[in-house]
């Protein structure tokens, strides 16, 4: 970004005009987005969970408002009985929540994300995908950047009897998708800096289980965000592959991803600087 920058005010400084550059953004048909993403807190009393359907339309890349879907039949299927979780739209446009919020998940359970809108039906299918607790989080002295940075450590231990996928949140739409490749059923810990963070502001970090699909999906779409306070999980700049397929249409598919994930959190208090 620094190199283009240069070239810019190089090119600024010995040209004596400019001329008007149209960028010409293709902005393709408008598709459905599913952004079904629920957390489980199953080590909290009581258990709680948070999370939605959020339907919305993609948009062209530099429009400011992303259209809502508010007109959508959603369910979710437990296809081990059958039974089944309805939704409806809440007072945030575009956001469907569950009718019945006590309703838990179990492990090693398929459910069905059903969505009904305008004539066509988008359905997925997954799991609930175990996570770790969050060992301790601790407050470091480094700085990679900018010495304003705040350096906090999270110390974690991973599960050695499977193969682990992590999304991490360190709350303001900022997140780190992780494996656990390298450190297989050890102890773990890494480093996360907060820029323009003041003493005794609070922060909410989360560990959430995910499966390596949905790994490879979080990856892109952080990198793409890159991190500057937008949600990498609002309305992709590029078409990136979910796991909710249309079966009315399969020609028209819709961007966004199914998720279940049990997760942990752990509340932490910046301090301030020596």
């Amino acid at each position: 970004m620094k190199t283009y920058l240069y070239i810019f005010i190089t090119c600024l400084f010995f040209c004596s005009c400019e001329d008007v550059i149209e960028v010409d953004v293709p902005n393709g048909t408008p598709k459905l987005v599913i952004d079904a993403s629920f957390e489980f807190f199953l080590n909290e009393t009581p258990v709680s969970a948070e999370g939605g359907v959020r339907l919305t339309m993609s948009a062209p890349f530099f429009d400011d408002l992303v259209p809502t879907v508010s007109d959508a039949t959603v369910f979710i299927t437990n296809l081990s009985d059958n039974s089944v979780i309805n939704f409806t739209e809440s007072d945030q446009e575009g956001l469907y929540l569950p009718e019945d919020d006590t309703i838990i998940p179990t492990f090693d359970t398929d459910y069905e994300l059903t969505v009904i809108h305008d004539g066509e039906t988008y359905k997925s299918t997954t799991r609930l995908i175990p996570s770790v607790p969050i060992d301790d989080v601790q407050q470091g002295t480094e700085v990679v950047f900018d010495e304003e940075d705040t350096e906090v450590i999270i110390f974690f231990t991973d599960d050695g009897s499977r193969d682990d996928f992590y999304l991490f949140d360190f709350d303001f739409n900022l997140f780190f998708a992780g494996e656990d490749r390298f450190y297989q059923g050890q102890p773990f810990n890494f480093s996360f800096f907060y820029e323009d963070m003041v003493g005794g502001e609070e922060v909410t970090i989360k560990i959430l289980g995910i499966d390596e699909r949905y790994f490879n999906y979080a990856s892109i779409l952080i990198e793409q965000s890159e991190q500057e306070g937008g949600d990498p999980f609002q309305t992709p700049p590029v078409k990136v592959k979910g796991n909710i397929v249309n079966i009315t249409n399969p020609d028209n598919k819709p961007l966004g991803y199914f998720n279940l994930s049990e997760a942990n959190r752990f509340q932490f208090t910046i301090r301030e600087k020596e």
